[in-house]
């Protein structure tokens, strides 16, 4: 398997990653750990403790083997037998006739074969009957003979304390360092809701902790933030200077023209009006990110109230289709002047406008449709930049806006955590534009 194969099963989340690098060196400690026990230790004592035995054992059968008679060789065996804490039956009136052991039995496993090879004659090994004993029968010239004696001279007691042990102090310290490093990775999440929150307009309150380098990225990131209020207030105190500083002129010059008896006034006039208009439109635009703030509203009444003001307003918008239903957290004037550009774009590029919403579970889609010429799909990043102009795309005769339209509404969409996404539209033939902002 690639890398690139792999990455798809890594955790995408900053838990799940911890998570991840705190289990994989314990597990794989663990594994080797365990296999260098059961391989090194564990079966090489039981093999050794079993050949002891098998030593023993061997000594009382060449005993037997050696008597002239049963007598002697009970007496015998007898004495040896008992000085080594070896039950002996000579002869055996129930000889066991084949090997058994307990499922979970692993070091019984090794015990069977080992005695098998070094005592020939054996008959059977039952390792069932008591789990704290051994008992064996061994075919001599005098009889069976029945031996049993205690487990654990063949193998440890209680061998699988180690692994519990490891596996027990693994747990907890993995339990302990996730909860420390939890601890840890929660300023990253202050930090980043902190982020997500200012990039969708919102000041949520926040202050650098935790580790040092996270410390220095939330002070930079309160540097940061402020640098771009301050920019934003410069901003639009500049243009709401401007804009109050040139009405006046602006509405004398109106004034004058108004009372010139010339053929060139009116033409003047609305040179005037539509700088008016685009001092309102940069003002707009300047001012677009300080509107209001979130507030859990009804986009589907959103939505009407907007049809109603602009069919008052004469424009010709109508409500398409509207699925789900549910509130959602926006910035309502925001939203409402999003739409309003969207509408105006489309009255004056085409002779309707349709409006539809979608909500979802996790996202609420604005749509607005016309059925005018649309934008190219090669200008349409173009015509979302400020100032941009593609009248010559679009209807020359039903006048132009001064760029900033399709802008502001990019911009409130992304304060919301959203895009603005240009295409055409199916039904009607002009240019559809969705507003897609998540729940």
């Amino acid at each position: 398997m690639t890398v690139d194969g792999l990455k798809r099963y890594v955790p995408r989340s900053l838990y799940g990653r911890a998570a991840l690098i705190l289990l994989l060196p314990v597990i794989t400690i663990q594994l080797v750990v365990s296999v260098v026990f059961i391989q090194r230790l564990f079966e090489d004592v039981t093999e050794q403790m079993t050949t002891n035995v098998a030593l023993e054992l061997s000594r009382l059968v060449t005993l037997i083997e050696e008597a002239p008679d049963l007598a002697e060789a009970r007496d015998h065996a007898g004495q040896l037998a008992r000085s080594l804490n070896i039950d002996l039956v000579l002869p055996d009136p129930d000889p066991v006739t084949e090997d058994a052991r307990l499922f979970y039995d692993l070091s019984g496993r090794l015990v069977l074969p080992t005695l098998h090879d070094d005592l020939p004659g054996i008959t059977g090994i039952d390792l069932a009957r008591d789990d704290g004993a051994v008992f064996l029968s061994i075919d001599t010239s005098k009889g069976p003979v029945g031996l049993s004696f205690d487990r654990d001279r063949v193998s440890a007691e209680n061998p699988h304390q180690l692994l519990v042990l490891m596996v027990g102090t693994s747990i907890l310290m993995t339990v302990i360092a996730y909860l420390f490093l939890k601890n840890q990775l929660r300023p990253i999440k202050r930090l980043a809701a902190a982020a997500e929150a200012f990039g969708r307009g919102r000041l949520q309150p926040y202050r650098p902790s935790g580790a040092t380098e996270v410390r220095q990225a939330g002070a930079a990131f309160l540097d940061m933030r402020q640098r771009l209020e301050r920019q934003m207030e410069q901003r639009t105190l500049m243009l709401s200077g401007v804009s109050h500083d040139l009405r006046t002129p602006l509405t004398r010059m109106r004034l004058s023209l108004s009372m010139m008896d010339d053929p060139e006034a009116p033409a003047l006039l609305r040179d005037v009006d539509e700088m008016q208009r685009m001092l309102d439109a940069f003002l707009d635009f300047a001012r677009d990110g300080t509107l209001d703030d979130p507030t859990l509203v009804d986009p589907a009444l959103l939505l009407q109230d907007l049809v109603e003001n602009s069919r008052r307003a004469g424009q010709a918008a109508h409500i398409h289709r509207i699925t789900g239903s549910g509130e959602a957290l926006l910035q309502p004037v925001a939203i409402n002047r999003a739409l309003e550009n969207l509408v105006g774009n489309a009255v004056r590029y085409g002779s309707r406008a349709e409006l539809s919403l979608s909500l979802t579970p996790k996202a609420l889609v604005f749509t607005v449709e016309d059925d005018g010429p649309g934008i190219p799909e090669a200008a349409r990043d173009e015509a979302m930049r400020p100032f941009a102009r593609l009248d010559a795309a679009r209807n020359q005769n039903a006048g132009g806006g001064v760029g900033l339209g399709l802008s502001i509404a990019m911009d409130i969409a992304r304060q919301h955590g959203g895009i603005l996404r240009l295409d055409r539209s199916e039904r009607l033939g002009g240019l559809k534009a969705d507003i897609v902002l998540a729940r």
